[in-house]
């Protein structure tokens, strides 16, 4: 089979990405004195992470001395019910962390240590860590510029602040509005991808693990899984944004829950090997051997891709459902999405991370791939333990389809109209790719994924630093009322 991505890929995006290959193997070899072949690097990924470290200095480490202040909000501290708006603050940090905090930090950290070893965890805790920011950036320009309706839905995100936002930086109509188009499409793309079949595909890998043993593999089982996951999705997604923020908050809190105590009872387990997986992880991304031989651009380039499409931070996505908070205070909204990244990539994906290299099944190569070699580290410490793993996979798989479907339901709203028939034809074609991918290769699945939901980081980091300006205007304003204590607390 053709993978998917052969379908997409241009050449000329090949060759950008061949060109600044190049030049980092000129710029290693200067640096060593010592011939470094030309190692192709995406451009997107060099994108991302220019973007997050911008966003960090810009907003002067904001991610650092905006933390508590974060959690505060998160809390409810500061929650008016009469704010314009659609769910709380706490609902709408758990509508995107489920959409984020999903089977990318089960399967794809596995996927970044295999193909990048140890090493790439700490770029993928680094980009965590830088991301708060740019999470930061969108959200609160999605507060700024979404559309509140009179019978108090909301629409939100890239499309609108793009769109709307560049304009006032008096970019040409026609460009602002390209910008909105194409994270729109690559937006759809994404939520059948990234956010759907991926999910799919390893929720189903992991069911089908634990049928095995009752039921042995009857012929066609994928498909029959792939339709009762469907079905789940199906009732939740019916209801929009405020149903899905209502299972969300319930569900975030609990998967997360088992999964790390889960994880914490394993490293606890294997206490002694924690220090010489810490050590590993550091030396196998900062050895000059690996730079010579071209590894360490491939690590980085692994850790930045797989924590990216973990916690979507510069994509952008997270800020449609940040968007319908109830707040009249933007800034607000964005440092509550600042939590967002840390939860999910500097807690969770470390988690797996060390579970995965304390286990000694990152170098083993019967131990499968993505979510099959996490269950091996988990099954090495207790037999039943995959049990454990299962169910965390469900829900994170769960979670993340019914977050990503108001997602891509708002981006083909934003291309096709708000009709009920657009709605429903949308929801239908959404489900039935949950069924495609059960049964899809994986590789051909996180090819598509990755094209898709890296893709929308292209227009939504270019705007987002045009943009930035007012961001840092407002949250100067908002600092300065914070430190006098002129906000109202409801708690």
């Amino acid at each position: 089979m053709v993978p998917i991505q052969s379908l997409f890929a241009a050449s000329l995006a090949e060759t950008i990405d061949a060109k600044f290959g190049t030049i980092v193997g000129y710029m290693a070899t200067v640096l060593f004195w010592e011939p470094v072949p030309a190692i192709p690097i995406p451009l997107i990924v060099l994108i991302l992470l220019c973007g997050s470290v911008f966003f960090t200095i810009y907003f002067g480490f904001l991610n650092i001395r905006g933390f508590k202040h974060a959690i505060d909000i998160t809390r409810g501290r500061y929650d008016n019910p009469n704010d314009p708006g659609e769910i709380s603050h706490f609902q709408a940090l758990t509508s995107a962390l489920s959409a984020t905090v999903g089977l990318g930090n089960i399967a794809g950290v596995a996927v970044a240590i295999q193909l990048g070893g140890p090493g790439a965890v700490i770029w993928m805790m680094l980009i965590g860590l830088f991301g708060m920011t740019a999470k930061f950036n969108e959200c609160t320009l999605a507060q700024v510029y979404r559309k509140v309706h009179p019978d108090g839905t909301v629409d939100g995100g890239p499309m609108y602040y793009l769109e709307i936002g560049l304009q006032q930086r008096r970019i040409p109509f026609l460009i602002a509005k390209l910008f909105g188009l194409v994270f729109a499409i690559f937006c759809i793309g994404g939520s059948f991808g990234g956010g759907n079949m991926f999910q799919a595909n390893q929720a189903t890998a992991a069911i089908r693990g634990m049928l095995t043993n009752v039921i042995g593999t009857p012929a066609g089982i994928d498909w029959m899984i792939g339709g009762v996951i469907a079905f789940l999705v199906g009732l939740v997604i019916i209801g929009g944004i405020r149903r899905i923020g209502q299972v969300t908050e319930k569900i975030i809190p609990l998967m997360c829950g088992i999964y790390v105590l889960a994880g914490l009872v394993i490293l606890a387990m294997n206490f002694k090997q924690i220090p010489e997986a810490a050590l590993l992880i550091v030396t196998s991304c900062l050895s000059p051997e690996a730079a010579f031989g071209g590894s360490f651009v491939a690590v980085m380039v692994q850790g930045i891709k797989r924590a990216v499409f973990s916690n979507e931070a510069g994509v952008g996505s997270a800020a449609i459902a940040h968007a319908a908070a109830k707040t009249d205070e933007p800034v607000r909204e964005g440092m509550v999405a600042m939590l967002g990244p840390f939860i999910d990539t500097v807690v969770i994906c470390t988690m797996t991370a060390l579970v995965v290299i304390v286990s000694g099944v990152y170098d083993d190569p019967t131990a499968g791939e993505g979510v099959e070699m996490t269950r091996k580290a988990f099954a090495n410490t207790f037999s039943w333990f995959p049990i454990v793993l299962n169910i965390s996979v469900f829900l994170f798989a769960y979670s993340t389809m019914i977050s990503w479907s108001y997602y891509g339901e708002k981006a083909w709203q934003y291309l096709l109209g708000k009709s009920r028939a657009n709605v429903i034809c949308y929801r239908v074609i959404f489900l039935a790719f949950i069924v495609l991918g059960s049964v899809a290769s994986l590789k051909n699945v996180i090819d598509f994924s990755d094209l898709m939901i890296l893709s929308m980081a292209f227009p939504n980091i270019i705007g987002g630093v045009i943009l930035a300006p007012r961001v840092k205007t407002m949250l100067g304003d908002y600092w300065t009322r914070y430190k006098k204590n002129a906000f109202v607390t409801y708690r």
